[in-house]
């Protein structure tokens, strides 16, 4: 019996990152960051939150203490969010914001972006998604018209990389036992790329001539 299995697809974790309406004017900077500790902006927008869509927002915060002066300092200007995409995406940009609070930041992580650009425990600069869930519901807020991708897990994981990634893997390691390179890690890049069996095909169509 055939299992019927999705097209091959390539999961690239993304998270939500947000720079906040006081430090706005530092957003160059901060993208450079962003892009020098390997970071792909896949979109940026930027707008203004009413009170209402940042209590949306911040729904899972509602009934806090701080509640009412978060929804107030997210809506008092422009803000700009920026789908964030790379290897474990939302643990690295977590740890590169350090702290919640910048007052601990400045104290514990003096070189996270916190420490650095925020001012106290409510006014911290920057936002990152909190895990999967978060990232998936946070950037279809903000960006309504991008497809998030599931992201595989569990038996499903096991099940693309056995039929998807396993059987190729092995294929060039059993080549590179027999060539020996020099450089077996750029060998082995080489010959994944020459050998993916998922590489896209270009389709050349002809081009009717319109009648003169």
């Amino acid at each position: 019996m055939e299992i019927s299995m999705p097209p091959p697809q390539i999961y690239v974790e993304k998270t939500l990152a947000i720079i906040k309406p006081d430090i706005i004017d530092k957003e160059e900077e901060i993208q450079d960051i962003i892009l020098r500790s390997g970071f792909t902006i896949v979109q940026r927008r930027k707008l203004r939150l009413s009170p209402e869509h940042c209590s949306n927002f911040y729904v899972e915060q509602y009934g806090k203490m701080f509640f009412p002066n978060l929804t107030a300092y997210m809506s008092s200007g422009p803000l700009v969010a920026v789908i964030l995409a790379r290897h474990k995406a939302i643990a690295y940009w977590k740890e590169l914001l350090g702290p919640s609070n910048s007052l601990l930041a400045k104290e514990t992580h003096p070189d996270s972006l916190r420490a650095i650009y925020g001012t106290d425990d409510l006014r911290n600069a920057l936002h990152g998604s909190n895990d999967f869930a978060a990232a998936e519901r946070e950037i279809r807020f903000m960006f309504p018209e991008v497809i998030v991708e599931p992201i595989p897990v569990g038996q499903a994981a096991k099940d693309y990389l056995n039929l998807y990634v396993t059987p190729t893997l092995l294929e060039g390691l059993t080549a590179l036992c027999k060539e020996k390179p020099a450089d077996p890690f750029i060998w082995l890049a080489d010959w994944l790329l020459k050998n993916n069996p998922n590489k896209p095909k270009l389709c050349h169509y002809p081009i009717a001539e319109k009648p003169s």
